[in-house]
């Protein structure tokens, strides 16, 4: 199947599993804790990862899927195309404020990131696109933010990250502008795709910077474990994506330390 091909039905499935999100958002949710009381996950997080589950089995059977719920959270290496997961980005927004979450999927083939799609439900907006093709919103075309330097915008921070200073977090963010606490990976990734945010540090497991990650980098961005390692497809990583301006001041100043 061509690239083309894959977006558009690709992204009728993230879509039509929105829609199904939209009729369902004001039910009640049985919910579960995972790891700690502000790590939840709902029978509505299942609920859109066994959809978009089926249709990628039904459609490309030989490729293999990371995702965050029902037991796919690893895998065994990254050869062949892999598909990637978050079915609600945003669960504790999902659940309290009922906005502010969003679906995301990737396509990673040989370990490198080739297409990635956001969708924000509730305001029904879809980014997508990857390597070669350029990033959208629906069907306009974005372009790449400004090369702003760290001291000249503001940035998405994880909030314990700030508080502990975790790899530097808040010696970088007081260099900025300003801070910015959206909730959700994906909300923080759509603000950093229109240059509102200049870079986004946080604690994220693989399918929560894997989309924005491959949008992000179609834009001119760049991303990095914070220490300035490679990332894991196994665990959760103090991630950093931003300008390449900013990118290579935190390099310089803060990745050697």
């Amino acid at each position: 199947m061509e690239r083309n091909q894959e977006c558009k039905l690709v992204k009728e499935w993230i879509v039509e599993v929105g829609n199904y999100i939209r009729t369902h958002i004001h039910e009640s949710f049985e919910v579960a804790e995972k790891e700690n009381r502000q790590d939840i996950v709902t029978e509505m997080d299942k609920k859109v990862q066994n959809l978009l589950l089926e249709k990628i089995r039904t459609t490309f059977p030989e490729d293999k899927v990371l995702a965050e719920e029902n037991g796919l959270s690893e895998i065994e290496e990254m050869s062949g195309r892999l598909w990637i997961i978050d079915p609600i980005d945003g669960t504790l927004n999902f659940y309290f404020q009922r906005e502010n979450f969003a679906i995301m999927v990737a396509l990673f083939e040989d370990g490198i990131g080739q297409l990635g799609f956001i969708y924000d439900v509730m305001n029904e907006q879809i980014y997508w696109g990857g390597k070669n093709i350029g990033v959208y919103r629906n069907d306009e075309r974005l372009m790449s933010p400004k090369n702003t330097a760290l001291s000249n915008g503001l940035l998405g921070i994880n909030a314990f990250m700030y508080a502990e200073n975790i790899e530097h977090t808040r010696d970088i963010a007081d260099k900025s502008m300003g801070v910015r606490v959206y909730g959700s990976a994906a909300i923080e990734f759509i603000h950093l795709l229109h240059g509102r945010i200049i870079a986004y540090l946080s604690n994220l497991a693989p399918w929560d910077w894997a989309a924005g990650s491959v949008l992000a980098e179609e834009l001119g961005l760049e991303f990095s474990a914070l220490n300035g390692g490679e990332l894991s497809f196994d665990t959760r990583s103090y991630y950093i994506v931003g300008t390449k301006e900013l990118m290579k001041e935190v390099r310089e100043t803060y990745m050697k330390c």
